[in-house]
């Protein structure tokens, strides 16, 4: 999506789904819009393990996440003060999510502000019986 679309939306639902079930999520999609039907927009990040997601939306990411939504810190060097962290961790985290599309960047100048553009983070797992161990780890 773009950044003015990602603007406009309010949630960004995470789920856990296979890679045949994203396949199978894009090709129906896909199908229904050659049809002239509507698609669902709500932006979706969808990780394939339990694990994945669990390793990635720590309580620290999530702290951080909500720090940049409720302060709206100017760069990376403010939001890290915000959270009282170290910058170069701050950065890491912070380029991890937005090549997740979790986060953008605002440029302006030499800083980088970075921008959460929702509002509401819903996490969505589906307890699929042949996921495996990683289900029952996860319950």
């Amino acid at each position: 999506m773009e950044r003015e679309q990602l603007r406009a939306a309010s949630t960004l639902v995470v789920t856990v789904k296979s890679s045949d079930e994203f396949h199978d999520h894009v090709t129906d999609g896909i199908e229904s819009l050659e049809q002239g039907d509507t698609v669902d927009a709500t932006p979706t990040l969808s990780f394939t393990s339990y694990d994945d997601l669990m390793e990635t939306l720590t309580p620290r990411v999530l702290e951080l996440i909500e720090a940049i939504r409720r302060d709206e810190p100017s760069s990376i060097n403010e939001t890290a003060r915000v959270v009282d962290r170290d910058v170069k961790n701050v950065h890491e985290e912070l380029s991890r999510l937005a090549q997740l599309g979790i986060i953008f960047f605002e440029e302006d100048g030499q800083s980088k502000r970075p921008v959460v553009w929702f509002d509401e983070l819903v996490i969505n797992l589906p307890f699929d019986p042949d996921a495996g161990d990683t289900a029952a780890a996860a319950s």
